[in-house]
């Protein structure tokens, strides 16, 4: 099966990458998969009996802002100090586009320009309200205490209007989120995307449970395209020319690009 994805991406006009939270597990980042998986990564929150659908809601910066910043403030600093693995490189060699559902910024971080975030970016924050449709950049550090993952300390505010801010991120049952931004980069995406005529879609590390990345990817691949999904757990494809690769991203780009050489 490898040899045949390799086959598709050497001879493919294009690549589209869709990636979901997988693709950072190599680079040491957590997928949340499941709540046993998140508070394995965040003990505190286990003993809190928080789940991550539970802190991932707007409404805690209003009821309770100094958790909903701890979270979000630990997650921040947790994605600037983290460096992409090996497959993210390879992914450029190939002048592959980008659609994620990540928010951590990390194809960026690994010198990607056009990247379509459907759900937004921690690098970004914006007015709790919102005040106004401002987006700006997250461009300080917020303290967190280890212990109650708590934030501490004085609180990221509006620029506009000196209340709140917030990450720009889709939350759960999130009616705030100003998705400007986002959305620009959606259309860029999809122009492109409407330009291609041979297609290799590379879907990686995107699980059913939020299938978002899934949908996309397959109705990129669906009319001209070849699908390729990588995926440790959920790797099989109902496409007429799919492949599956039941391996982990940073193993499976590296091993593909070896065999393409």
């Amino acid at each position: 099966m490898i040899d045949r994805a390799a086959e598709l991406i050497a001879g493919a006009e294009a690549v589209l990458v869709c990636a979901g939270a997988g693709m950072g597990v190599d680079s040491g980042l957590p997928d949340f998969r499941g709540d046993r998986g998140f508070w394995q990564a965040y003990p505190p929150y286990e003993r809190l009996g928080l789940r991550f659908a539970e802190l991932a809601d707007p409404v805690h910066f209003v009821e309770d802002p100094a958790l909903a910043w701890g979270f979000y403030g630990h997650r921040l600093d947790l994605y600037r100090s983290t460096t992409p693995h090996e497959g993210f490189a390879v992914l450029r060699e190939w002048g592959a586009r980008v659609f994620t559902s990540n928010v951590d910024g990390q194809f960026q971080r690994a010198g990607f320009a056009d990247v379509a975030e459907v759900h937004g970016s921690i690098h970004a924050v914006q007015c709790l309200e919102p005040c106004t449709d401002d987006v700006w950049p997250a461009d300080f550090a917020v303290a967190v205490d280890p212990e109650s993952m708590r934030a501490v300390g004085e609180l990221p505010s509006c620029r506009n209007c000196g209340g709140l801010a917030r990450p720009n991120i889709l939350m759960f049952g999130d009616w705030s989120w100003v998705g400007g931004p986002s959305q620009a980069g959606l259309d860029a995406f999809t122009r492109w995307r409407r330009e291609q005529r041979s297609l290799v879609v590379i879907e990686i590390g995107a699980g059913s449970a939020v299938p978002t990345v899934r949908r996309q990817a397959e109705l990129a691949s669906a009319s001209s395209g070849a699908l390729i999904r990588i995926n440790p757990r959920e790797a099989d494809v109902r496409h007429g020319r799919g492949v599956s690769l039941a391996m982990g991203a940073r193993e499976a780009l590296t091993e593909l690009a070896r065999r393409i050489g």
